[in-house]
């Protein structure tokens, strides 16, 4: 294995897999996936684009160290201890308590309190380009406990359905939050109390939205069998009639989209090709990009999800064509397009010209990623394994570029 940086991902996770002596359908069912998603990523046509996944299949593939798979882009040991994000404990210690516990100790928390704190929070995620994950997680816990004391001393039951729409969606913030600092099995509490909350409000754009928030983390973390079935359960269960609002349609039409990526995950196309025609179909009903509870949905997501879609499917091509298709106008705030969302797709066009070996088009998107997105870089597995692609054939006319990306995401020779 001296040799195992020469090697692309692909081939190292081929390599370890006929070592195991495992098929690609038994490797895949073991992660969660088709037999036809472990063909392509042998023959590198989709990348491992999160830490769970390449978790999941190092260790089914008995790999030691994240390295051994990825080359050296992204390393840890598989079974030994985690680095966790300094505010994880508490937030764990919080989710951990039963809601009734929660406000212990809280004093007097008003409605329009509670409501405040929850949208700047949610302003800082969206919008921060620096130290977001710090200054967000150290407001969560206290924020979980201000909400239940809040829903505690409401009065009157149109402040009780305000304050429950502000936890639901702070629930939300809470599960975005920890998948990106790779703490799925807490995302997942998080999801599931948001869930329970939305249910007992009896509201359909409520329902929606919360089952998107579960069904994120149930693709993240590669139950994509699941997810498209929650979503599509829930989608026959809050369809919006011939005069429902733009936030019902909204919140219908994003969670279409989420089960679209779930159901291409799970090999099942023309489930999920058929979820985003009647997403492009939501879309043109509402006309306009919006963010209500967190889960953009509009004309500009839904062209970008086109993108995704295709290229899960390992059509880095067609993925480029269908980026014509995409205007993200300046005009367009950060408050209706998150920054989170931008650069995921802004890493995916990166990702599809990586695969098509077009150099200045990589370098060209890493500079632009890296512009807008510094922190949010460098966490990207994606990110590393096209900058240690690149620093491997460097040439004159972009080696400098690509070094000065490598040495912000700590990858520096």
């Amino acid at each position: 294995m001296g040799q195992a940086r020469e090697f692309t991902l692909g081939q190292r996770i081929r390599f370890y897999r006929e070592q195991c002596g495992l098929s690609q359908k038994a490797m895949a069912e073991l992660v969660g996936r088709g037999e036809n998603w472990a063909y392509k990523v042998e023959h590198d046509q989709l990348p491992i684009d999160r830490i769970s996944v390449l978790i999941k299949l190092a260790q089914v593939l008995h790999a030691e160290d994240l390295k051994d798979l990825s080359g050296g882009y992204v390393h840890g040991s598989v079974t030994g201890p985690n680095t966790e994000h300094p505010h994880v404990p508490e937030i764990r210690q919080a989710l951990s308590l039963p809601s009734s516990l929660l406000p212990k100790n809280v004093g007097v928390v008003s409605a329009d309190d509670f409501a405040a704190s929850v949208t700047d929070a949610w302003t800082v995620y969206e919008t921060q380009t620096k130290k977001r994950y710090v200054d967000v997680g150290r407001r969560l816990p206290g924020l979980l406990r201000a909400g239940h004391a809040a829903l505690r001393d409401a009065n009157g039951s149109d402040v009780e359905s305000s304050t429950l729409r502000q936890l639901i969606s702070l629930y939300g913030l809470f599960q975005i939050w920890l998948r990106r600092v790779r703490e799925p099995t807490l995302a997942r509490i998080a999801a599931d109390r948001g869930l329970a909350l939305a249910d007992r409000a009896s509201d359909p754009a409520l329902l929606a939205a919360a089952s998107w928030n579960l069904s994120c983390v149930l693709t993240s973390a590669g139950d994509v069998k699941d997810s498209v079935e929650l979503a599509r359960q829930t989608i026959a269960s809050c369809r919006p009639g011939d005069d429902a609002d733009a936030e019902h349609l909204s919140a219908y039409g994003a969670l279409h989209l989420q089960a679209a990526v779930a159901a291409v995950r799970a090999n099942q196309k023309t489930v999920a090709w058929d979820l985003y025609r009647e997403a492009e179909r939501i879309s043109g009903r509402i006309g306009l990009d919006r963010n209500d509870w967190h889960a953009c949905f509009g004309p500009t997501n839904v062209a970008m999800h086109g993108v995704h879609l295709a290229a899960e499917e390992g059509d880095a091509t067609e993925a480029l064509r269908l980026t014509d298709n995409v205007e993200m106008p300046e005009s367009l705030a950060l408050e209706v397009l998150p920054l989170e969302r931008r650069t995921r797709y802004l890493i995916e066009v990166m990702n599809c010209n990586r695969i098509q070996r077009d150099d200045y088009a990589t370098v060209y998107m890493l500079k632009k990623i890296t512009a807008q997105s510094p922190e949010e870089v460098v966490f990207s597995p994606l990110v590393r394994e096209a900058v240690t692609d690149l620093m491997k054939r460097e040439k004159p006319t972009w080696r400098d570029d690509v070094r000065a990306v490598a040495q912000h995401i700590g990858m520096a020779a």
